[in-house]
């Protein structure tokens, strides 16, 4: 029952302070902030504040710089805005998992380039499936479908009999 309550909670947090940032915040080294997540400890008198930003090395160091200059701030807007027993104390964390994101998409492009690269050019007999044997056939001489269908009775299974 209580996680429910910090998942609210939460919830409303990340709303809000995205809210603050984006519209009452006028400190011009915040960038392109996007908030990612809030996670409150059980009693809800802390919040860490899970962020990205888009740019270079430059422009996170400028951002966060930012966002903790502008902590206090956010802190009382959103003390003033929720109504908590307490305010919960925030702390800015960065959030380095989108980049990591961007760099897997990115070296699965890259392997799917090479890969691309390195096949033979698609020409007779290497469209797809065309390792499979024609339809009706299987390699392991198991009974297919067509083997038991009613026009054609119940197979014979003295066919696999030793003789």
């Amino acid at each position: 029952m209580p996680r429910l309550r910090q998942d609210r909670v939460s919830d409303l947090m990340k709303r809000e302070i995205a809210y603050i940032i984006e519209r009452e915040l006028k400190d011009p080294g915040i960038g392109f902030v996007t908030l990612t997540g809030v996670r409150m400890s059980a009693d809800l008198r802390q919040a860490r504040v899970f962020y990205s930003v888009l740019g270079d090395q430059n422009s996170k160091e400028k951002s966060a710089a930012a966002l903790g200059r502008a902590r206090g701030f956010v802190q009382r807007k959103i003390g003033r805005r929720l109504k908590l027993r307490y305010t919960p104390e925030i702390s800015f964390c960065f959030d380095a998992s989108v980049e990591r994101g961007a760099h897997i998409e990115e070296l699965i492009q890259k392997i799917h380039s090479e890969q691309q690269v390195s096949e033979p050019q698609s020409g007779p007999g290497t469209e797809i499936g065309s390792d499979l044997p024609p339809d009706g056939e299987q390699d392991d001489g198991s009974k297919t479908e067509e083997d038991y269908s009613p026009d054609r009775g119940q197979p014979d299974d003295s066919d696999h009999l030793p003789s």
